[in-house]
């Protein structure tokens, strides 16, 4: 069997290629130079980079086999990832790869600001002992302002409190009890301005954000106030705090990012108060080593299929930790239904109920998508390609959630149209400490049976001396039944039986039970 390949396109930890595993023909090439990396992209399956390589439409549309692209970082400047989208290729990251080393950077550079370390150390470098010219200010008592609290914002307030300082904090996206548990005050921007003694930038890069500390902010702030920004260039406005450190009005600033990069020239590298780095945040042994660990760990779930937690193109928005144990179980739940209907359904409802609804399930509609075209399509099924594929079949999937449920405490059912006008129907919960995934309902038959492997499921008219029939010609076979259940329709006339064995069943075998019994319609599905 061909093992899909993996092209590496820089240079990677040898961690990263242990992480991947035996199961992939790894390649190498340059992704820098152009000429090396489209001919060399022809029959990837997965490309692996950092910032050199550029995933543009032109270099995916060089890979027709391409399943995904795996950055080893965090920003993705360097992926047209609507292209990747459009041509159904996930895009991941690391997104939490370097968060500890970012914000260790952004407390290193506010203590090199508050205390004059490396104009000091270039002083006695160049034989100069200037004791009282650096001496610098405590971080005890002191205030710093962090604006942003995201991942890289909490863990640099929760270092500096460490140092004893009043920590507050501007983020319109964080409540205040979260704050509250971090021992962080939140406050508008203006307040933060006003009432810092430091502050330290920890926002995205965005149209909202480009400037935010502006001539207006800086204008606001105490003139004894030093501003690092170790989060993306641009957001604090370089040449409005040139003019604030020349006319007095900022004490210090420590900079990793700038708004162009990379960046050898710049008025702010004129003042001695003012500390530089050329975009360290990531830079340590330890956080590339996350970063390539990561995105292989995502490049064996991508190529098997499954859903990749740090995919940036997967339209299911932020999921919750509640959420995620449900996903495979809706999986299932499509690939039975496209097996019980016999066909992909014309338009799909996603009914979801219960307790689980208030964190939002919007992923829940993708792994239905899935779990409908898994074993009709000849391609590998994905959550980045599924909606495409509904979209070219006019299938439309709706999501509908509420709050209120009946007998178990969260359900779901795909109920939808299909070819012959009927209206099909399956439904299933997560039970019990281990979440155990069960099938509770199919056309309206009521059920509760844990799913398996392997299951077959069969319609009849009921009476009696059908269940020894089941039992003698999988015995025969040598298959053994792990679970079984009858379910009636409410008129008793017609019954459902579902059966899991604990081997698969051969569909001659199922066929030969159907016409055993008189089935008017049976499916065995191996999940």
């Amino acid at each position: 069997m061909t093992k899909p390949v993996v092209l590496i396109a820089e240079e990677l930890s040898p961690a990263t290629l242990e992480a991947l595993g035996p199961d992939f023909e790894v390649r190498h090439c340059d992704g820098a130079d152009r000429a090396a990396l489209l001919p060399a992209l022809a029959d990837a399956d997965a490309v692996l980079i950092r910032s050199a390589t550029m995933m543009d439409a032109e270099a995916i549309a060089a890979g027709p086999r391409l399943r995904v692209i795996a950055r080893a970082g965090v920003g993705l400047d360097n992926v047209d990832v609507p292209a990747a989208t459009k041509a159904g290729v996930m895009v991941v990251n690391a997104p939490t790869s370097n968060i500890t080393s970012a914000a260790e950077l952004a407390v290193g550079l506010l203590l090199a600001c508050a205390r004059n370390i490396a104009p000091a150390n270039e002083a006695l470098k160049g034989g100069a002992w200037k004791r009282s010219r650096y001496g610098g200010v405590e971080l005890l008592d002191k205030t710093v302002g962090v604006v942003g609290l995201g991942r890289i914002g909490q863990l640099t307030a929760q270092r500096l409190k460490g140092f004893d300082m009043n920590v507050i904090a501007y983020d319109p996206y964080v409540s205040a009890a979260k704050a509250g548990q971090l021992g962080v005050t939140l406050v508008t921007l203006d307040e933060l301005l006003a009432q810092s003694d430091f502050i330290t930038v920890h926002l995205p890069k965005n149209k909202e954000t480009v400037g935010l500390i502006g001539e207006d902010a800086l204008r606001k702030v105490k003139p004894s106030v030093r501003i690092v920004n170790a989060a993306r260039g641009g957001i604090v406005d370089e040449a409005a705090l040139a003019t604030a450190l020349a006319e007095g009005r900022v004490a210090g600033a420590g900079l990793d990012v700038y708004a162009k990069e990379p960046c050898t020239d710049s008025p702010l590298f004129a003042f001695e108060n003012v500390v530089v780095t050329p975009h360290l945040g990531a830079s340590t042994d330890e956080a590339q080593e996350k970063a390539g660990i990561s995105v292989a760990r995502s490049v064996r779930q991508a190529l098997a299929g499954d859903l990749v937690p740090d995919a940036v193109n997967v339209d299911g928005g932020l999921i919750a930790e509640e959420v995620r144990p449900g996903i495979p179980l809706v999986e299932k739940l499509g690939r039975i239904f496209t097996a019980v209907a016999g066909s992909v359904p014309l338009q799909l409802d996603v009914e979801c109920h219960g307790e689980i609804t208030a964190y939002g399930v919007d992923i829940w509609r993708l792994a239905a998508m899935k779990g409908l075209f898994q074993d009709v399509v000849e391609d590998t099924v994905s959550y980045v390609n599924a909606p495409l594929i509904a979209e070219q079949r006019g299938l439309e999937v709706r999501l509908l959630a509420d709050l209120s449920t009946q007998e178990f405490r969260n359900t779901t059912t795909l109920r939808g149209a299909v070819q012959d006008g009927r209206i099909r129907s399956v439904s299933g919960t997560l039970t019990g400490p281990k979440m155990v995934e069960k099938l509770i309902g199919i056309d309206g038959y009521d059920l509760e049976i844990p799913l398996a492997d392997h299951l077959a499921i069969f319609t009849y008219d009921d009476r009696p001396g059908i269940i020894g029939t089941f039992g003698r010609i999988l015995g025969e076979r040598g298959i053994n039944i792990g679970a079984m259940q009858v379910a009636r329709s409410e008129s008793g006339d017609k019954a459902l039986v579902v059966l899991t064995a604990d081997s698969e069943i051969p569909h001659e075998i199922g066929a030969e039970i159907a016409e055993a019994i008189g089935s008017e319609s049976f499916t065995v599905v191996n999940l």
